[in-house]
């Protein structure tokens, strides 16, 4: 189960990257910009949303 997920994770990388390289390189310039907050608060709310949709799909 591990092992699909940390291959789902690579295909969506791998799709953000294929599709929007331009976008991708972007957003790394502009990472170093934000602050620990806004950074924290971006980790969790996207760790609650994929905790929210693991649980949907195990339903």
């Amino acid at each position: 189960m591990f092992f699909l997920a940390v291959g789902l994770v690579l295909v969506v990388e791998g799709l953000a990257y294929a599709l929007a390289p331009s976008f991708i390189r972007k957003m790394a310039e502009e990472l170093p910009k934000l602050g620990d907050d806004q950074l924290r608060i971006f980790g969790v709310v996207a760790l609650a949303i994929g905790v929210g949709l693991v649980y949907l799909v195990r339903l």
